[in-house]
């Protein structure tokens, strides 16, 4: 496969992170100016998200709904998106023509780490969503069998944070009012 010749610079940098996808399959979001790409999850990664969106579908209050494969834009920057592994949006998403969710109407985004994720890729994506006013980012590590959730973003921070060990229950805030069990999260083998 002949991969076309791409010139990424400020102002088509979501056109180039098309071509690329097009050609080669790998997700690509574009985080503080930059093309990141993805390979597609391995099972125990499309699985932690399997069982995370499958306890939210059965808990979750009407008019809410879970989503992959949807990104959410830096407000005033069409060239810097993110696309989490699962996201909750007001199920009208569904009838919308955009590919970009707003990121006010985000409830919940899921990051699952990949096992090839490195601590400051981590850390700029969590701070990414801070940024983007994203309200409740779930962080899942199946490495080392850990989550974190944060809320409460302010100034590009999230000031709440919680974590714990996969089989402590993950207490979702409003508007959700309920608990995650971890305990059912596959962790990667060495």
């Amino acid at each position: 496969m002949t991969v076309p010749a791409m010139h990424p610079r400020p102002g088509n940098l979501r056109a180039v992170a098309e071509q690329i996808q097009q050609a080669t399959g790998l997700r690509v979001e574009i985080l503080g100016g930059s093309l990141v790409m993805s390979p597609t999850p391995r099972g125990k990664h499309a699985g932690s998200i399997r069982r995370i969106r499958q306890q939210l579908e059965a808990q979750m209050r009407p008019g809410s709904a879970t989503y992959e494969v949807t990104s959410i834009p830096m407000p005033g920057d069409d060239d810097d998106y993110c696309t989490p592994d699962l996201i909750v949006l007001p199920e009208s998403w569904d009838e919308d023509d955009e590919w970009l969710a707003d990121p006010a109407d985000v409830e919940l985004a899921v990051e699952v780490i990949s096992k090839s994720e490195k601590p400051r890729e981590i850390a700029d994506k969590n701070g990414w969503y801070a940024v983007a006013g994203v309200a409740v980012l779930l962080v899942v590590d199946p490495r080392y069998g850990r989550w974190i959730l944060h809320t409460h973003p302010k100034d590009g921070a999230y000031h709440g944070l919680l974590d714990g060990e996969y089989g402590d229950p993950i207490p979702l805030p409003d508007p959700f009012g309920f608990v995650l069990d971890s305990g059912c999260l596959p962790r990667y083998g060495d």
